[in-house]
Order: C-alpha cells, then structure tokens, then sequence
C-alpha cells in the first residue's frame, strides 16, 4: 500500500477529510447532542488502565512507559517518535484538534471486576473520553463491554484471544494486537518444518478465555498437519507453581508440551518443565520439545536460559529495521533506558491512531472516530502495511515467529526473528468458527 492510497475508505463520499484548517465531515457536523466526556477546556483526558500488580504487572509497567511517551509525542514534546514515519500526517505535535493531552491510570490487578471498575472511576469521575491498556483478554472483554454501555472508545492493549474481535466484539472498541488464530496459522509451518508431521502434543492452558481460543487455535493447527493431541488440562492464573501439573506430562506418551501460558505464568510453567528434565527427554524416539504460542520479550527476561531453541509467536520485536520500530525504540530507550515490549509498541501506537482518528474525523465524538477507524489502511507504525477491518475492528498486518536465542547478547537480546509471516496466511473470514457468535452491533455516543 502506498501512502498516498492508506486511507479511510468510504470518508471522501460524506466530505473533506478533517485536519488542520480542513473542513469537518457534514455528516458529523448535524449531530445535536453532546457526547460522553466531551472536551470543553482546552485538554482532553485518556484513560490508561493497566496492570499494575497481578501475574501480568511487568507488561502493565511498560505499557504504561509507553501510554507517557504516546502522550508526550501527541503534545509535541520528544523527537515525536512513530508521527515522523506514519503514512497518516493529520498529527503534528499540537495535542489533539488543538487539546492537549492529559491522562488518569488504574490498576486492573489483572481481573476483570477491578479493570470494569478502575475504568469506570476514569469515565465517570475523570473524564476520561477514550480508555486503552490490559494485558489479559479477560480485562479486555469486560472493559470493552463497559466503555460501550458508556459510550467511548476502547483501544484494547494487549489482548490475544480470539473472543476480544470474536464473539465478545464490540462498535467501540478496537484491537490493534493479533490473536490466536494468527498465532496458530503463523506458527503450524515453521513447527511442522523443524519438528515433523508425527508430534503428540499435551497441553497446559491458562483458565480464561485467551487460554482457551489459544489453545483451540494451536491444536487446530498443528492437527491440520497431523500432530496428535494427547491432553488439555486448564491452570489456574494465580498459579505460581506448575510442578503438580508438570510431572503428568511425563507418563501421558507426549513429546511436545504446549505452554498456552503468558506473564508470570509462563515464566514459572516453562521454568518447572525444564527443571523436571522435559527438554533432556527422548520420547517416541524424538527430542522433547516445548512450544510457547505467545512470547514477549519481557516473559524471555524473566524465564532465562530456559527460553532457548524455544518457538513462539509476537506481535513485535524491537529489533525489526523499518523506520517506525527504529523511531520507536530510538524514542523509548533514550527515555527509559532500555528496549520496549510488544505490550509497549501496541499500546503506543494505538494511542496513535486513537489520535489520529479523532484528528481526521474533526470530531472526538465516538461514532465518528469510529468510521475513522473502520477500514483505515495504514503504515509506518512498525508491522508494515496494516488494515484496521471495518468488519471486526481488528488489525490485520504481518505476523513474526520468533525463537529463544541460542547466544544472546545481552539481557534484552533474548528473541530472534526466524519468519515474518506474511498477513495473507494469517488473514481469516469474519465468520470463521473461531470467531462466530459475536455481532458488533452499533457505536454508541453516549452523553
């Protein structure tokens, strides 16, 4: 997609795109009422609700050095980062249709009745006119479900599973991150092409529902290509000891063991199986492996030397060499000191285009940052040329198959990249089985 083609389809129909001195869309100019939130000083409030305590805090804690530094570009301040490569130039550093932008942070705890409620004080006694952030697709779904029963916009963090564009999909809400479905279709070759075909696969799975979709997406298919499933047995998130669930593994005729396990979670699951000597095993004649559907690179940090050799898949990895993840990294490691996370970059750059929507809408009314969005083709933010789907609001770009490093580097250089895998091999139908029994239904102003 070239820059002067990534574009909302469907705006120039209704009006001038807004931006700076441009005219605003007619059709958002004759809506009488007022909206949720909306701003009347001078400044507009976001609302970032992370966690920042729970299985998944070390996430929520980069995320939110992200949401700063997102925040501190919008206003003009920095070296403005990823404004300077996105294919959109509605931003120039001049807050947001001239607001500056200011925020309020919650803490999820990791549990979706305290996000609900933490996001609630932001709309209600903040002022909060867009919530974002979470590191756990339960957060997510409840979040997204209340910011549209409050009409505003919920630009989901970190969130994987399959359900947060699926069956729980919501008119306000958007996900920029990708999800289990992608992480299977990217992962099932490179697995079938260093393993073989002949794999019996046991699986351990956190008990929410990112959990589950993952796990459904990864033994659809790796039995697509004939490995075997042998067991699936649900872990607790607040488990911090895995060995219980470890030492089966051993008697069950597997050689694979799946880790549907992120955070904390994974770190201590995968650091349990190592120590139980999984990985020194032969069985059925074959090496024992591990597999981690999701990594990151703070889940890399925090497990060690038990990640190499080891496969997974993220979203983005703060080596890649276009000129939005270099911007990015060069922005965030001058400001904190070191590289960020994926759970960083999504939540940065959705703050980004939350922005920009807003600016090219004229308007920071959510059903007109919703058409911004819906269908929005774009580029530069650091996973190439990305399709925000009208359909689902999910985005849909290339996905990256990474691997524990045999010899690192340094703390941070703990993942490499063994395939970009293209975003025709992971794009899906908005009615696959994996997503079915949701509807997005219609955005709501709220007010």
């Amino acid at each position: 997609m070239s820059k002067s083609n990534l574009t909302r389809r469907g705006v120039l129909k209704t009006g001038t795109l807004a931006g700076a001195g441009l005219a605003v869309p007619t059709i958002f100019t004759s809506r009488a009422h007022a909206f949720t939130n909306e701003p009347t000083g001078g400044t507009v409030t976001l609302g970032f609700n992370v966690p920042q305590t729970g299985p998944y805090a070390d996430e929520g804690a980069d995320e939110l050095r992200a949401y700063e530094l997102a925040v501190e570009h919008l206003n003009g301040g920095g070296d403005g980062g990823m404004l300077n490569t996105f294919s959109s130039d509605a931003l120039e550093g001049a807050g947001i249709l001239g607001n500056k932008v200011e925020y309020v942070t919650g803490d999820t705890q990791t549990k979706s009745d305290a996000a609900r409620a933490s996001a609630k004080s932001m709309i209600e006694k903040d002022g909060a006119i867009m919530i974002t952030g979470g590191s756990s697709s339960g957060v997510a779904v409840a979040v997204q479900a209340l910011c549209q029963e409050a009409g505003v916009i919920f630009m989901s963090g970190l969130t994987h599973s399959n359900d947060t564009t699926g069956k729980d999909k919501r008119a306000n809400g958007f996900r920029h991150f990708f999800n289990s479905y992608m992480s299977g279709a990217a992962l099932a070759p490179v697995l079938e092409a260093n393993y073989g075909s002949d794999r019996k696969a046991y699986h351990l799975t956190a008990d929410y529902n990112w959990g589950y979709t993952t796990e459904e997406a990864i033994v659809s298919s790796t039995e697509a290509m004939g490995w075997e499933t042998v067991n699936t047995v649900k872990t607790p998130l607040t488990q911090t000891d895995f060995s219980s669930y470890i030492a089966p593994v051993l008697q069950s005729g597997a050689d694979v063991l799946v880790l549907n396990h992120y955070g904390g979670n994974m770190v201590n699951s995968l650091t349990n199986a190592v120590q139980f000597g999984l990985r020194d095993k032969m069985v059925n004649g074959k090496q024992f492996e591990i597999v981690v559907p999701l990594y990151s690179r703070l889940m890399a940090r925090g497990a060690g030397e038990n990640v190499k050799g080891i496969f997974g898949s993220t979203n983005w990895h703060w080596s890649l060499t276009d000129a939005g993840s270099k911007a990015f990294v060069k922005s965030f490691g001058e400001k904190y000191g070191f590289p960020p996370s994926q759970a960083a970059h999504t939540c940065y750059v959705q703050t980004l285009l939350y922005a920009d929507a807003v600016q090219r809408a004229g308007s920071f009314e959510p059903c007109a940052v919703v058409e911004a969005l819906e269908d929005f083709e774009f580029d530069g933010l650091g996973n190439g040329p990305t399709l925000y789907r009208a359909e689902d609001h999910q985005c849909f770009k290339d996905v990256l198959v990474v691997k524990g490093k045999e010899n690192p580097q340094s703390e941070f250089d703990l993942l490499e990249i063994v395939e970009k895998t293209p975003v025709e091999q992971v794009t899906y139908a908005p009615d696959h089985p994996q997503f079915s029994g949701g509807s997005l239904g219609t955005c709501n102003n709220g007010g």
